[in-house]
Protein backbone atom coordinates (compact mmCIF):
# COMPACT_ATOMS: atom_id res chain seq x y z
CA UNK A 1 0.00 0.00 0.00
CA UNK A 2 1.53 3.65 -1.01
CA UNK A 3 0.60 6.59 0.62
CA UNK A 4 -1.07 9.51 -1.30
CA UNK A 5 -0.50 13.40 0.74
CA UNK A 6 -3.54 15.68 0.05
CA UNK A 7 -3.35 18.92 0.81
CA UNK A 8 -6.89 19.41 1.49
CA UNK A 9 -10.07 18.00 2.64
CA UNK A 10 -12.25 16.33 0.91
CA UNK A 11 -11.57 15.38 -2.33
CA UNK A 12 -13.66 14.02 -4.79
CA UNK A 13 -12.63 10.22 -5.75
CA UNK A 14 -12.12 10.75 -9.90
CA UNK A 15 -9.98 13.45 -9.02
CA UNK A 16 -7.63 11.56 -6.98
CA UNK A 17 -7.50 8.17 -9.93
CA UNK A 18 -6.93 11.35 -12.93
CA UNK A 19 -4.11 12.86 -10.10
CA UNK A 20 -2.27 9.40 -9.41
CA UNK A 21 -2.14 9.22 -13.28
CA UNK A 22 -4.33 5.75 -12.55
CA UNK A 23 -6.50 6.60 -16.04
CA UNK A 24 -5.65 8.63 -18.47
CA UNK A 25 -8.99 11.87 -17.98
CA UNK A 26 -11.30 12.94 -15.64
CA UNK A 27 -13.78 10.84 -17.95
CA UNK A 28 -12.24 7.80 -17.86
CA UNK A 29 -12.18 8.31 -13.78
CA UNK A 30 -15.53 8.97 -14.13
CA UNK A 31 -16.32 5.27 -16.07
CA UNK A 32 -14.43 2.96 -14.11
CA UNK A 33 -15.61 4.42 -10.94
CA UNK A 34 -19.55 4.11 -12.43
CA UNK A 35 -18.82 0.44 -13.90
CA UNK A 36 -17.70 -0.30 -10.27
CA UNK A 37 -13.95 -1.28 -10.52
CA UNK A 38 -12.88 1.36 -7.77
CA UNK A 39 -13.68 0.00 -3.88
CA UNK A 40 -13.34 2.47 -0.88
CA UNK A 41 -12.49 1.24 2.86
CA UNK A 42 -13.56 -2.11 1.41
CA UNK A 43 -16.55 -1.30 -0.16
CA UNK A 44 -17.37 -0.77 -4.13
CA UNK A 45 -17.61 3.09 -4.80
CA UNK A 46 -19.99 3.84 -7.64
CA UNK A 47 -20.38 7.68 -6.83
CA UNK A 48 -18.24 9.51 -8.94
CA UNK A 49 -17.99 12.93 -6.42
CA UNK A 50 -17.81 10.34 -3.44
CA UNK A 51 -15.99 12.56 -0.54
CA UNK A 52 -12.00 11.17 0.27
CA UNK A 53 -10.75 12.28 3.56
CA UNK A 54 -7.59 11.56 4.92
CA UNK A 55 -7.45 8.01 6.39
CA UNK A 56 -9.74 6.63 3.63
CA UNK A 57 -7.85 3.35 1.40
CA UNK A 58 -8.61 3.30 -2.37
CA UNK A 59 -8.33 0.25 -4.58
CA UNK A 60 -8.31 0.00 -8.11
CA UNK A 61 -6.32 -1.99 -10.60
CA UNK A 62 -4.06 -3.63 -8.77
CA UNK A 63 -3.31 -0.58 -6.69
CA UNK A 64 -4.01 0.41 -3.34
CA UNK A 65 -3.67 3.41 -1.89
CA UNK A 66 -4.30 5.37 1.80
CA UNK A 67 -5.02 9.19 1.93
CA UNK A 68 -2.57 11.56 3.94
CA UNK A 69 -3.27 14.92 4.73
CA UNK A 70 -0.51 16.95 4.75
Amino acid sequence: MRIVEINKEPVELYKILKFEALVASGGEAKQVIANGLVVVNGAVETRKRKKIVSGDIIEFSNDTMQMQLI
